[in-house]
């Protein structure tokens, strides 16, 4: 006999391309929110920190820290109340903020704007892939999961054009209208189209005990405690270049304004790191492909230091740094997911609890370790480069401390 009280239980699902779609929007609210302020960076220096213009860059890491603050706090109240609170809640932090980023008349008052942006995008990053993990599991999770990132990986590659018509048609504060303008209308398709994904009888009541519990033994665990430090350095070295890419572009090579071209060409590029991980991480295994990668990188950026001590000519200098920001990028597609599975491997009593305590406290460390770095730029490439070095070194490192299951 068929139970029906299961069936009218069962969360009702949107068709298929459009979950996919609306997913990987709320996700892009992120790319979107740090991509499109890249092109904005100079103007923004010039008009509130004309007396040291590196410090726009906090621009950048200001948001991403204050996501990874809200990413802790999102997965717990999501599980709580339901994805669709939490995700409106979200948004209307983020579009308050990012009204007090568009009045601001100092750069104090942007950060702040910035630090609570990113408070407010916490909920449609995590509340994306909860639904997801709500409607799907298995392989149609995982199918799920790269749709959604492939129509995901298109806005780094978009935003930064974007941003600069925006810029050059409306001046810099108007991007902060484009995300007001986004955030709106992807929480409008949610509430309008998606019905609540978390059944009233699967919410789980917050509890900072459990939480308190989780850290603790996430911690005291060899592989995750390692696979969280590694993850950290390899998001470090990719915010420091999120962070003084358009500088150095603009001021030490002169391509400003060509910038948001050279940026989506690498972003789509670096897209393919994913499918190819895809392809080879079960016949390699993930911690192969860590090594490999972080091996390479150090390679790769002991060239892009040579070249730029000797000042090398114009085309090669050039030339190099942007194969090295292609491979900074191509190196996160290829090891912060491997990391993330490897930290949560043994975590399957606590996943959801897992995942949100990797994503916040990797994110949280690596704008600690990128923000003093970037602000470190002298004209040249040489403190981004030195940094990613020593990162890249220590990951490595680290990397061969990890240990699977029954190793000893």
């Amino acid at each position: 006999m068929t139970d029906t009280s299961a069936v009218l239980r069962e969360p009702k699902r949107l068709p298929q391309a459009e979950f996919i779609a609306l997913t990987a929007m709320l996700a892009a609210t992120i790319a979107f929110s740090i991509d499109a302020m890249l092109p904005a960076l100079p103007e923004i220096g010039a008009a509130l920190s004309p007396d040291n213009l590196n410090n726009a860059q906090l621009i950048i890491t200001s948001f991403v820290l204050g996501m990874g603050i809200g990413t802790l706090f999102t997965g717990p109240l999501s599980d709580a109340f339901g994805r669709k609170p939490v995700m409106v809640g979200g948004a209307i932090v983020y579009i308050i903020a990012c009204a007090v980023a568009w009045a601001a008349a100092s750069l104090e008052v942007m950060l702040a704007a910035r630090i609570v942006q990113g408070l407010g995008a916490a909920g449609p990053r995590v509340v994306a892939m909860a639904m997801i993990r709500d409607l799907y599991s298995g392989p149609n999770m995982a199918r799920i999961i790269s749709f959604s990132m492939v129509v995901f990986s298109l806005v780094p590659a978009l935003a930064p054009t974007l941003g600069h018509f925006i810029i050059l048609g409306f001046g810099w504060r108007a991007i902060f209208a484009a995300f007001m303008i986004f955030c709106i209308m992807t929480t409008l398709w949610l509430l309008i189209r998606q019905p609540e994904t978390l059944a009233p009888e699967n919410r789980r009541a917050i509890n900072v005990r459990s939480m308190g519990v989780a850290v603790t033994e996430m911690f005291a665990h060899r592989t995750a405690r390692l696979s969280i430090f590694v993850q950290t350095l390899a998001f470090s070295m990719l915010f420091v270049v999120l962070s003084s890419t358009q500088q150095v572009f603009d001021v030490t090579f002169g391509q400003g304004a060509q910038f948001h071209y050279w940026f989506g060409g690498i972003a789509i590029i670096a897209a393919s790191a994913s499918l190819l991980n895809a392809r080879i991480v079960v016949r390699l295994g993930m911690r192969a492909i860590i090594k490999a990668m972080f091996t390479v990188q150090i390679a790769i950026t002991l060239v892009m230091i040579a070249i730029t001590a000797a000042d090398g000519p114009y085309w090669l200098a050039f030339g190099t740094y942007v194969f090295w920001v292609t491979s900074i990028f191509f190196q996160a597609g290829l090891t912060i997911g491997n990391l993330n599975a490897l930290a949560m491997e043994e975590m399957g009593h606590m996943a959801g609890m897992a995942a949100t305590i990797i994503a916040a406290v990797a994110t949280v460390g690596a704008v600690v370790i990128a923000a003093p770095v970037a602000l470190l730029f002298d004209g040249t490439p040489m403190p981004m480069a030195v940094g990613t070095l020593i990162a890249a070194v220590l990951a490595l490192w680290l990397t061969t401390m990890i240990r699977r299951p029954g190793e000893i």
